[in-house]
């Protein structure tokens, strides 16, 4: 589970660093952080702390070890990675560069994701909303929860200024054949579980 929560902000700073767009919350907290003049995750511990207090009110079945790596230290595990690429090189400026290094992102974050996941040891605040409102609203599915999560993300994203592009639709419509693969052929077999749990 932690070792999935580095490589899950790994993923998210090497987005960060193809300059395409993030996944809609973590785009949304850059864009905020950017607008308010706070670190990114400092302002991340602050909206997933407040989520979290709704996940703990509404969701506790889904509150674990993982909830509270996922909330107190991604915004950092992230900030890390992406201080280290741009130690080493400026961000890609061209589509032939970006893309390529998006789809690393969106390899290594769909690794993140599984590996974090299937241990079953807690959900992220933000992850909870959506199975939350599954949960209390069962004539709804997961499915539209979660894209209604994802899209008022991203619109208040692009109200704060931030990057709602390429990257931003690859990581809320093609992040999850990602994390299935891993699940099926790699995650799943190092933990010995047949399905998914979450």
């Amino acid at each position: 589970m932690t070792l999935g929560n580095v490589l899950l902000g790994m993923g998210i700073s090497i987005f960060k660093f193809a300059g395409l767009g993030n996944d809609p919350y973590s785009g949304m907290a850059m864009a905020l952080a950017e607008r308010v003049g706070m670190q990114y995750a400092n302002l991340l511990l602050i909206v997933n702390l407040f989520i979290f207090v709704l996940e703990l009110v509404f969701g506790r079945a889904f509150v674990g070890a993982g909830t509270l790596v996922n909330a107190f230290f991604l915004g950092y595990i992230t900030t890390f990675f992406y201080a280290l690429w741009t130690r080493f090189a400026a961000p890609p400026a061209s589509l032939a560069v970006q893309i390529p290094v998006m789809l690393a992102g969106t390899v290594v974050t769909g690794l993140g994701v599984s590996m974090y996941q299937t241990p079953n040891v807690g959900v992220s605040p933000y992850d909870s909303m959506s199975l939350i409102m599954t949960k209390r609203m069962p004539k709804i599915s997961y499915f539209w929860n979660r894209i209604f999560t994802d899209a008022l993300c991203a619109f208040v994203c692009f109200l704060a200024g931030g990057i709602v592009g390429l990257g931003t639709l690859v990581s809320a419509f093609g992040l999850g054949p990602v994390i299935n693969f891993f699940n099926v052929h790699f995650t799943r077999k190092l933990f010995g579980k047949d399905e998914d749990i979450l």
